[in-house]
């Protein structure tokens, strides 16, 4: 008969701690089941599972271990309706929940603890992928981001997604909840819309602003936004009071785009993490291939404006880059490249880039009006854009040159 015991073992951090501990468990004919350690702040926590034939001695030779080792040692028995209950919930699927914020209040793990227990789910593990906040006091870089592993019986997603929306957004954090899969860091294709997602701006807007006719445009441009009215239809709206706008204007708008903050970090770590990075648009392509050259994306899909004579003609070049082409054009981009959709990440924050965020494996609405936060699966609003890799799953240290 086999017996079963959790060894925990705690103390100050030194070499060697493990070689001694393995060696007392060799000696007891123990075998090894299961094992995690971590050290904080010098402190080593050590949990081993082992299973020994029932007659072993164990506790006398781990106690000697201990007092050698400058630990002190647990050996607790595990029941075998305990043994097959964590069993069981090892081959439950796992929920990636991720907190982000510019600081994390410390009162959002109670809120998270309690609402991560409410359906029924443990948290089997918590770290930081963040740096470390400064001496000084100051925040943290590229922001805080814990991550939770988390395991449950089958439990309602979309319910506990909603209520992680509306519990961060009293706390001003992001709260984001994945499925784990293999695919999780091996996505090879992310796209992107371009206005208010890369840059800070509506260009269509601008173009306005310097042709006169800003508040009429703006108006529609918001309403389309907001996902009340057909994008089509606003948009031709839209282009027909650009008509007679000056070509040298998209020159001079060009040059004074303001990317969103953390667009160059991202772009530079998926460069180096071998994605592919492609704009997906319904701007414009003249400002596509401006982003496209200062940026190094690898593809641009965007509408492109009819000029004729040095002036804009109120018209642009068929098909009109809506909805449903950014979610066929994510598609065919991914057969194309050989991958499968889950190897896919979308980011973008109207309610024009809802097909391409659901179609993707990681869709990510950011900074997004209120309507398309609860209806994409994942949201950022409090970091800026490269706090995508957190979600990947990157640590700030696994992104160190």
């Amino acid at each position: 008969m086999t017996r079963r015991l959790l060894i925990r073992a705690t103390g100050t951090a030194q070499p060697g701690q493990l070689a001694g501990l393995g060696k007392a468990l060799a000696v007891s004919g123990a075998r090894l089941l299961d094992i995690n350690q971590s050290v904080t702040f010098g402190i080593v926590s050590l949990e081993a599972l082992v299973g020994l034939d029932a007659d072993a001695e164990i506790e006398r030779t781990l106690n000697q271990a201990g007092s050698n080792l400058g630990l002190d040692i647990q050996a607790i028995q595990i029941s075998a309706e305990d043994y097959q209950r964590w069993s069981a919930q090892a081959s439950q699927p796992r929920l990636i929940l991720t907190l982000l914020a510019p600081r994390l209040p410390a009162g959002i793990l109670a809120e998270v603890g309690a609402l991560t227990a409410a359906h029924g789910l443990t948290v089997e593990l918590i770290h930081r992928l963040s740096g470390r906040e400064p001496l000084d006091g100051e925040a943290p870089a590229h922001g805080a981001c814990v991550e939770c592993w988390l395991r449950g019986e089958e439990v309602d997603l979309e319910a506990l997604r909603e209520k992680a929306l509306a519990l961060g957004a009293m706390h001003g954090v992001d709260i984001a909840i994945q499925e784990d899969s293999i695919w999780r860091r091996h996505r090879r294709l992310i796209c992107f819309d371009m206005d208010s997602t890369l840059i800070q701006a509506e260009v269509i807007d601008e173009l306005a602003r310097r042709h006169g006719v800003y508040d009429e445009v703006a108006a529609i441009t918001e309403r389309a936004m907001r996902g009340e009215l057909d994008f089509q239809q606003s948009f031709r709206a839209r282009m027909a009071m650009l008509e007679g706008l000056d070509e040298a204007v998209l020159a001079e708008i060009a040059d004074h785009l303001e990317l969103m903050p953390g667009v160059e970090r991202l772009m530079h770590h998926l460069k180096r993490l071998g994605y592919r990075t492609v704009i997906l648009s319904g701007g414009f392509t003249y400002f596509a291939r401006y982003l496209q050259e200062k940026l190094g994306f690898d593809e641009i899909h965007a509408n492109e404006l009819v000029i004729e004579g040095g002036r804009v003609t109120g018209e642009v070049r068929e098909p009109i880059i809506d909805a449903p082409r950014k979610a066929k054009l994510l598609k065919s981009i991914t057969e194309r490249e050989g991958l499968c959709l889950e190897q896919t990440i979308a980011v973008g924050d109207g309610a024009n880039d809802l097909k391409m965020l659901a179609t993707a494996g990681l869709g990510i609405a950011y900074r997004a009006k209120p309507l398309v936060r609860r209806q994409a699966r994942q949201s950022i609003s409090t970091l800026g854009l490269d706090a995508v890799l957190y979600l990947i799953g990157y640590r700030q240290g696994d992104l160190q040159e």
